[in-house]
C-alpha cells in the first residue's frame, strides 16, 4: 500500500490531518514529503538498456536514507510503504526515489552494492498500525530517557530517537563534547524500554538537522532541507568576506559557524586574487601608509597614514599597484590625497554600519524647519530673527509660511 498523498487539491490526506504548500505535513512519513527530497528528472525518460536498475531509495525518520534491493520485482513507486530488511527484524520506510537516478544517487554517496540489504514486502495493514504507534511513542521516550542520562551524570544530550518499524529496536541520538561510557545507561535504556538500544553520536551540525527550525535569514535551514554534506567553516571564511568577527551573529542554532559562510566564498578567493596583500605599506611624500581595510566589491582599498589613522583615503586597487611599483623602484609616491577620496575619520565612518543603532531606520529630511517654528501661541517666529532672507525663494518661502498659519489661526478661533 502506498502513502495515498494527494498534493493535486484538498486540505488533508490519509497519512497526516493537513497538507502543507510543499506536501503532507507529516514529513517523516508522507511520500510526498519536501525534506530532502530529489526531484526525479529521469522518471519520464524510457532506458534501452535491457539491463535496468533493480535498487530503490527508502527514506526513514528524517533525512535517513538507504538502497535496497528490490528482490521480488514488486511494483514500487515513490511513496510506496515497504517493509525492508534490518537487524533485527524489519524496518517501515517510505520509497524516496525509484528509476534509473538511483544509480547516479548509489555512485554519489559511494554506496557498495556488494551485500544489499533486501525488500521483503510492501507493508500491509498491520505493519503500518505498529510502525505508527512506535511514532507516537518517540517523544516520551526522549524525554525519559534524558532523565535517566541526567540521573546518571553523563555529559550527553539525548537529542532525538527512532524506533524501528517492528518497535523492536530503538536508536538514541546523542551529542557530547568528550567520550561517554554510557554502558550502564544501555542496560537502564534496555530494562526501561523493553527494546534493543542502539546509541549513535552524530554532531551539533547534524542534530540541528534532525530538530529543524528558521534560519536568521527568514527561511528554513539548509541542512535540515537540502545540504548533506557538512564541510568545516572557519573564521577565515569571515575574513575573507570582510565580516566582522562576532560569534552572535556568525553562528547558527547549532553553535557553530553557519554553514553559508562557505557557498560565496570562492566567488571572494577569486576577487582577492587581483587584491594586493593587506600588509601593504606605501612610502609616502607625508609619511608610511597602511591598509585599514578592503572593499570586494568596488574594488578599492582603504589607506592611512602612520601618524594620523583616523582619516581615511579610498585608492583603487590598479592605483595601489602603480604605487606599490613606484616604491620598489626606490620612489616615494605622492600624497595619498592625491589619489583618492578623503573620508572623515575612522570614529565617524562605519562602513559595514554594525554599531549604529538606527541603520535600519530612514533618515528624515528636517530642513523644512531650519526656516520657522511654531511657539505655543500660536504664533510664528523665526529662530533667528536678526537673520533676513537672502534670496528670492527664501522670501516667497517665508510668505507661504506666513499666510498658512494666518488662516490655521482665524480657523481655531
Amino acid at each position: 500500500m502506498d502513502c495515498g498523498c494527494n498534493t493535486s487539491g484538498g486540505s488533508s490526506c490519509s497519512c497526516g490531518t493537513k497538507k502543507a504548500s510543499a506536501g503532507c505535513e507529516n514529513v517523516d512519513t508522507c511520500g510526498n514529503s519536501y525534506k530532502l527530497s530529489v526531484f526525479n528528472w529521469l522518471s519520464d525518460i524510457h532506458n534501452p538498456a535491457l539491463a535496468k536498475t533493480d535498487f530503490v531509495e527508502v527514506r526513514f525518520k528524517n533525512e535517513r536514507k538507504y538502497f535496497y534491493k528490490n528482490v521480488h520485482n514488486l511494483p514500487l513507486h515513490i511513496g510506496s510503504i515497504v517493509a525492508v530488511e534490518s537487524y533485527p527484524g524489519h524496518d517501515i520506510g517510505v520509497v524516496s526515489l525509484t528509476g534509473e537516478l538511483v544509480k547516479i544517487q548509489m555512485k554519489k554517496k559511494n554506496f557498495s552494492d556488494e551485500t544489499p540489504l533486501k525488500i521483503y514486502r510492501l507493508a500491509n495493514q498491520k505493519d503500518v498500525e505498529v510502525w505508527q504507534k512506535a511514532r507516537q511513542r518517540e517523544e516520551n521516550v526522549k524525554i525519559e530517557a534524558r532523565k535517566i542520562a541526567r540521573n546518571s551524570n553523563l555529559e550527553m544530550n539525548i537529542s532525538d530517537v527512532e524506533y524501528q518499524g517492528d518497535s523492536g529496536k530503538i536508536t538514541f541520538y546523542y551529542t557530547a563534547e568528550n567520550r561517554v561510557d554510557f554502558r550502564q545507561l544501555i542496560k537502564d535504556y534496555a530494562t526501561t524500554f523493553r527494546a534493543k538500544i542502539d546509541m549513535k553520536q552524530i554532531g551539533f551540525r547534524q542534530e540541528a538537522a534532525k530538530v529543524g527550525g528558521i534560519g536568521s535569514c527568514g527561511r528554513e535551514l539548509c541542512c535540515s532541507t537540502w545540504l548533506t554534506d557538512f564541510r568545516s567553516v572557519n573564521t577565515n571564511a569571515a575574513r575573507y568576506q570582510q565580516l566582522s568577527i562576532n560569534p552572535q551573529k556568525l553562528a547558527g542554532q547549532c553553535g557553530k559557524l553557519k554553514c553559508c559562510l562557505n557557498f560565496e566564498l570562492d566567488s571572494y578567493l577569486d576577487v582577492l586574487h587581483d587584491f594586493p596583500p593587506t600588509s601593504t605599506i606605501l612610502e609616502t611624500e607625508k609619511g608610511k601608509a597602511f591598509c585599514i581595510k578592503i572593499d570586494v566589491f568596488k574594488r578599492k582599498m582603504w589607506f592611512a597614514y602612520a601618524d594620523n589613522s583616523a582619516v581615511w583615503h579610498d585608492i583603487d586597487i590598479l592605483q595601489v599597484k602603480e604605487l606599490i611599483k613606484q616604491n620598489s623602484e626606490g620612489k616615494k609616491c605622492s600624497a595619498l590625497e592625491d589619489w583618492g577620496n578623503k573620508n572623515s575619520s575612522a570614529r565617524d565612518v562605519d562602513l559595514i554600519q554594525e554599531n549604529r543603532v538606527d541603520r535600519f531606520e530612514k533618515k528624515k529630511n528636517n530642513s523644512s524647519k531650519n526656516f520657522q517654528n511654531r511657539n505655543q501661541n500660536g504664533k510664528t517666529e523665526d529662530r533667528n530673527p536678526n537673520r533676513k532672507p537672502t534670496s528670492e525663494n527664501e522670501k516667497k518661502t517665508n510668505k507661504k509660511f506666513k499666510k498658512f498659519f494666518s488662516k490655521k489661526r482665524n480657523t481655531d478661533e
